[in-house]
């Protein structure tokens, strides 16, 4: 089907091409699901396992990123997910950066985006998860980022962050806390360590409310090289996670540089900044994955994420000691 589209939708920029395309789940949602599943959906009691008290029938899920506002889960899991994971959320809705912001490197089968976290808010994601939450039937991740504003710091940051957590527990059956998206000038603030401890404080506070109990994982940066060995940074953040008992961890988010790609310098400097991803990212998002199950002697689950592309390269991220 895609050889068949792939014209079509090149001839649109890849942010057109991204709404058409969700545009197409829903209306598909609506009128042939049942249809779609029976063509695509697959399950084999091999591919099955437990984690953090859900049944996954895949290990193959959709990452964050492509379906921010939930608007077609339903129609990933009919097309044989395991899971989904939605968002970026932010607590206040954001219309994220100026167009155009999203950007091809067919030479690397690679996009660099730099939409800047645009989402409904919360409270709208959190309303559709909650009137949709009888047509799932596989588990659902939410991915809480700060809201796109420079003035949102400190208190106001952890708040920020609070907030979202309060609306979106409900229907996640995992929380991810995105402390290392490349798109936005403070994106990046709480995966300093200390930054990140008094972040998960925070939401431990919220954990003791009741009904707002969840697993909560922790994507990375993906690191500088594909042949880390020791990271004093990494270090310091497995530190703090371990003493705070984090869930898991997503390895990992696009990447700021442009290590690997085969895209000219001129082109890149036209694009300009943004987060890579695709296949250029695959090898060191496997490394770190190996890193981490180290690290934490396997006892901790790894969502493998990065260049995943076809059976092989998903296998890799399993072998690397990826559960997801």
């Amino acid at each position: 089907m895609y050889q068949l589209l792939r014209p079509l939708l090149f001839r649109m920029s890849p942010e057109q091409a991204h709404t058409a395309s969700l545009w197409a789940a829903r209306m598909a949602q609506r009128t042939v699901l049942p249809l779609v599943a029976s063509q695509y959906r697959f399950e084999d009691e091999r591919l099955k396992q437990r984690l953090w008290g859900n049944t996954f029938p895949s290990p193959v899920g959709l990452a964050a990123g492509a379906d921010k506002n939930a608007q077609a889960v339903p129609f990933w899991e009919a097309v044989g997910f395991g899971f989904v994971e939605v968002g970026s959320v932010s607590a206040r809705p954001a219309a994220g950066n100026p167009t155009p912001r999203a950007f091809r490197l067919p030479e690397d089968q690679a996009l660099i985006n730099r939409l800047g976290l645009n989402n409904e808010g919360a409270e709208a994601v959190a309303e559709r998860l909650e009137q949709g939450r009888s047509d799932r039937s596989r588990p659902l991740g939410v991915n809480l980022a700060k809201t796109h504003d420079p003035d949102i710091m400190g208190e106001a940051a952890l708040e920020d962050f609070r907030t979202s957590f309060r609306h979106l527990v409900g229907p996640a059956d995992y929380v991810t806390l995105n402390v290392s998206c490349p798109n936005t000038p403070d994106g990046g603030t709480f995966e300093d360590p200390a930054a990140l401890d008094t972040l998960l404080d925070a939401i431990a506070a919220e954990q003791k409310a009741p009904g707002l109990a969840v697993p909560v994982l922790i994507k990375l940066s993906p690191p500088l090289s594909d042949r880390v060995l020791f990271d004093t940074r990494l270090e310091e953040i497995l530190a703090v996670t371990t003493a705070h008992d984090v869930d898991g961890f997503i390895a990992t988010n696009t990447a700021p540089d442009r290590q690997g790609v085969q895209t000219s310098d001129e082109r890149l400097e036209e694009i300009g900044a943004g987060g890579l991803s695709g296949p250029p990212l695959e090898d060191r998002a496997t490394r770190l994955v190996q890193y981490l199950y180290r690290a934490t002697d396997g006892e901790i689950p790894i969502v493998g994420v990065g260049g995943v592309h076809d059976a092989a390269s998903a296998y890799a991220k399993i072998r690397a000691g990826a559960s997801l």
